[in-house]
C-alpha cells in the first residue's frame, strides 16, 4: 500500500479514528468478541490458539491450493492470525472460528472486515470452509448470525460481500443469502500465485433484511420472530 507524502501506516489509523470521532455524533460503538451461536455452529472470537485446528480444518481439502481463494497453509497461519488480530486491534476487523457444533470441531473461519462505524457499514469475508462443512446448513446459518449481529446490534445499514470473479461457487451461495450483485471491481487485488483478481461486490442492505432474514430463517428451520 503507497501512502501519500508524510503519512505512514500509523497515521492512516489515527485519521480513520479521528474521522470517526469527529464526524459522528452518535455514540461510539463497541466492537468488541463476542460470541455467536446457532443451532448448527458457533462463532468463537479467533485467537492464536486456534492455530493448529485451523491447520486441520484446511487440511481437509487441503485448501490451500486453492486458486480462488486465500487459506493458508501451515508456513503463513501464524501471519494469516495475527493479521486478524491486529484490524481487530484498531477496531476495523472481527474475526471469528466456525465450530461445528454437532462434532465440536474447527471448521474454518470468517470475519468482519472494512468495519466503519461512521458509516454505519462493513463487509464479511475472509470465510473458508473445510471441505466436509461445504454444502452443508454451516455457511449459512454462519452468515445469517453474522448478519443478525450486524443489522440488530450494531444497527448498520450496509454489509457487503467481495469475491473472486471465478469463484462461482462463493458467488452462488452469496446470491442464495439474497444479496445483491452491484459490479465488478477490476484489477482488484493480487492472488498468491500473481494472477491479477477481478473481484464481485454484493450486498445487502437494512432495508433488506427483514425479507433476508425471514427467508434464511426458513432455510435453517427457525422462527423469524426469535431470532
Amino acid at each position: 500500500m503507497q501512502f501519500a507524502p508524510g503519512l505512514n501506516g500509523s497515521d492512516i489509523v489515527d485519521n480513520r479514528r479521528m474521522r470517526s470521532t469527529i464526524l459522528s455524533p452518535r455514540r461510539t460503538l463497541e466492537i468488541s468478541p463476542v460470541t455467536l451461536e446457532g443451532q448448527h455452529v458457533r462463532l468463537e472470537p479467533l485467537s492464536l490458539a486456534h492455530h493448529e485446528s485451523l491447520l486441520a480444518a484446511a487440511a481437509d481439502g487441503e485448501l490451500w491450493n486453492s486458486t480462488v481463494t486465500i487459506v493458508p497453509s501451515r508456513s503463513t497461519m501464524t501471519g494469516y492470525i495475527e493479521a486478524a488480530l491486529k484490524g481487530q486491534a484498531y477496531g476495523f476487523e472481527l474475526p471469528f472460528v466456525i465450530i461445528r457444533k454437532a462434532s465440536g470441531e474447527v471448521v474454518g473461519t470468517t470475519r468482519f472486515y472494512e468495519i466503519e462505524r461512521n458509516d454505519r457499514r462493513a463487509a464479511i469475508g475472509y470465510t473458508w470452509l473445510s471441505l466436509s462443512a461445504q454444502r452443508t446448513p454451516v455457511n449459512t446459518e454462519a452468515k445469517f448470525l453474522l448478519l443478525t449481529h450486524a443489522f440488530a446490534q450494531w444497527q448498520f445499514i450496509r454489509i457487503e460481500f467481495i469475491t473472486d470473479v471465478l469463484n462461482q461457487q462463493s458467488r452462488t451461495a452469496i446470491l442464495r443469502l439474497g444479496a445483491t450483485q452491484e459490479g465488478i471491481l477490476r484489477s482488484h487485488m493480487m492472488m498468491p500465485n500473481g494472477r491479477i483478481r477481478d473481484s464481485v461486490c454484493f450486498s445487502i442492505i437494512a432495508a433488506e433484511w427483514t425479507e433476508v432474514k425471514a427467508r434464511l430463517a426458513a432455510k435453517l428451520g427457525q422462527d423469524a420472530r426469535k431470532v
